[in-house]
């Protein structure tokens, strides 16, 4: 702990202790519950309610089926409706809303419960996944019946562990191979686009924090700048350039909000030799200094 300020808590999972299988299932009014009492599984216990940021380090699904709920994840607050979930991923910055104006339910799972085939199905280790999934059409309902048929085998405890906890990888597989079928766009990104994002954005996260035009990336991928441009306005909705400097202003921020290590320091390790280059950069990007937007986030101990 340094200047009166305390860092965003990394939550590690801890499954229940009877019956733990990897994954847990649960009411948004039992997750509220839990955090007001300071009981259930750590992720729930340190998340402290509305207004506590935490990173988890396993994955959260956020179903609402009534109401309105608003979580931030990575610093983008959300509207959580019955036709919005919400998937945050492990190490994601995240914050609670009022947990009190909706009712819905809540997966938190390990990201080594799914079984190898179905993790790269629903793309699990994408860092790029989105957050906001929209869920509309006839299909709807049946992710809605897979979620409740999760929750149901979940409350049975009665079959041995090894039993249950395979069960509960198929029923959680189903629903996220639903999830990933129901949202993702079919048809609007070419082959040829599809493979060169594909490269371009495990690139940029190789390298975001020592290059960040776009020209490096051409170079060693063996694409023309254009064709990088191209390929991120069709997958991203965003320009190679925009790309590039969104994943750096969001590690920025994931920075400061999460230590109390020095702007000047963070700025060198995103690759900046000079500070004020730095919050430059930043404010230009992210619409305030890296100062400010860290005080937004680290509420002072006299503040709390």
């Amino acid at each position: 702990m340094k200047n009166g300020h305390e860092a965003i808590p990394e939550i590690q999972y801890v499954p229940p202790a009877a019956g733990a299988v990897g994954v847990e299932v649960m009411p948004i009014a039992e997750l509220r519950r839990r955090i007001h009492s300071h009981g259930g599984a750590q992720g729930a216990r340190d998340a402290e309610g509305a207004g506590r940021t935490q990173r988890p380090d396993f994955h959260l699904l956020l179903a609402v089926e009534q109401g309105l709920l608003w979580h931030m994840v990575d610093f983008a607050d959300y509207a959580v409706t019955d036709s919005t979930w919400v998937w945050v991923r492990p190490g994601q910055v995240q914050r609670f809303g009022d947990l009190s104006t909706a009712t819905g339910t809540v997966v938190l799972f390990q990201p080594d419960f799914l079984d190898p085939a179905t993790a790269t199905d629903v793309r699990l280790d994408d860092p790029f996944g989105p957050t906001l999934w929209q869920i509309t059409g006839e299909d709807a309902p049946a992710l809605h019946r897979a979620l409740d048929h999760l929750a149901h085998e979940y409350g049975t405890t009665h079959m041995p562990t090894p039993t249950r906890s395979a069960i509960l990888q198929r029923l959680l597989a189903v629903l996220l191979l639903r999830l990933t079928h129901l949202t993702a766009p079919v048809g609007t990104l070419p082959a040829e686009h599809t493979e060169t994002f594909q490269r371009f954005r495990a690139a940029v996260e190789t390298d975001f924090t020592r290059a960040r035009d776009v020209g490096h990336y051409a170079r060693a991928l063996g694409y023309s700048p254009r064709t990088l441009t191209r390929a991120a306005l069709a997958a991203a909705g965003v320009g190679a350039k925009e790309f590039i400097d969104r994943r750096v202003v969001l590690e920025a921020k994931r920075l400061l909000a999460h230590g109390d290590e020095p702007v000047a320091s963070i700025g060198g390790r995103l690759g900046f030799l000079d500070t004020s280059n730095f919050v430059k950069y930043f404010i230009q990007r992210a619409g305030t200094t890296p100062a400010t937007f860290r005080s937004r986030y680290r509420p002072t101990r006299a503040g709390r």
